[in-house]
């Protein structure tokens, strides 16, 4: 449970990654840059984490390959998962290149979602369309209502010079940048253990530019730090997607599954610290 809860969350880093979309929308920032920019801190969040499943494994003596088959088994599970894995490569690609607009590419994904369903893996149904189709009808919905209110709350925040007083108050009391930074995490790590993901990204984006401007913070980095953080609180107590979720299919309780996500709280907040203080990691 622990496992998953944590490592679903790096897929908010990998194109096409729709808090990185809305962030993009919100801050005004090329989307493309920040779909290349969340290349590195996905994959070291990935080896972060395969390494201390490994470490744990080890000091349990757990058996390296639990699965029928082990490593043969897996080298032709990673074959066959190939086509769906080549998807975030071709989307990267895609708008690295100019070949297409981040909406032509959305089209272009669901096109080759729907070609490798249907003639490779062969398990796209009609009546699957359909409930992807209500789903995601239900999702950009969701979403709507979300960016709707958050503009309610913008025009508010702006009517009420928020932003700029939030940046004074930063500007006169935190004097140093990496005081500033220190702030910004840990009030996203906090924002993000109560409220979802997307509606924290557009809540807290509009406020958090004007003051990563305030120290020169490229707006970049700025939104994979937001959502990187931000997905830590989806597998932290007491509101977390990802935590819950997993211990329902587990069945575990919060305290032991809590226990055992400790070690990966640590993997994230030690890469989140590399993230906001060593800018190479993100701009590139």
């Amino acid at each position: 449970a622990a496992i998953n809860a944590s490592s679903s969350t790096i897929s908010v880093l990998i194109p096409p990654s729709i808090p990185l979309i809305l962030y993009g929308l919100v801050a005004n920032v090329s989307i493309v840059d920040l779909f290349v920019a969340g290349i590195l801190p996905g994959l070291l969040l990935a080896c972060g984490m395969m390494g201390m499943v490994w470490y744990i494994a080890k000091r349990r003596g757990l058996p390296p390959a639990p699965l029928p088959g082990g490593l043969r088994a897996f080298r032709s599970q990673i074959v066959f998962a190939l086509p769906a894995l080549l998807m975030p490569i071709f989307i990267i690609g895609t708008l690295r290149f100019g070949i297409a607009t981040p909406t032509e590419v959305s089209v272009m994904a669901v096109a080759y979602a729907l070609l490798i369903g249907i003639f490779f893996y062969r398990d796209v149904t009609p009546r699957l369309i359909w409930n992807a189709l209500v789903d995601t009808g239900m999702m950009t919905g969701a979403v709507m209502l979300i960016i709707m209110a958050s503009g309610t709350i913008q025009w508010i925040l702006t009517a009420e010079q928020v932003p700029q007083n939030l940046a004074s108050f930063v500007g006169t009391h935190l004097t140093q940048p990496w005081m500033v930074l220190i702030a910004l995490n840990l009030v996203m790590l906090v924002v993000g253990m109560f409220l979802d993901l997307p509606a924290a990204v557009l809540l807290l984006a509009p406020l958090f530019v004007t003051i990563g401007n305030t120290i020169g913070l490229d707006p970049v980095q700025l939104g994979l730090m937001m959502v990187i953080n931000l997905s830590v609180g989806l597998y932290t107590p007491p509101v977390g997607t990802t935590l819950f979720i997993s211990m329902a299919i587990a069945r575990t309780g919060i305290g032991q599954t809590t226990r055992a996500l400790l070690p990966f709280y640590l993997v994230a907040l030690i890469l989140l610290l590399a993230f906001t203080f060593i800018p190479a990691l993100t701009i590139y």
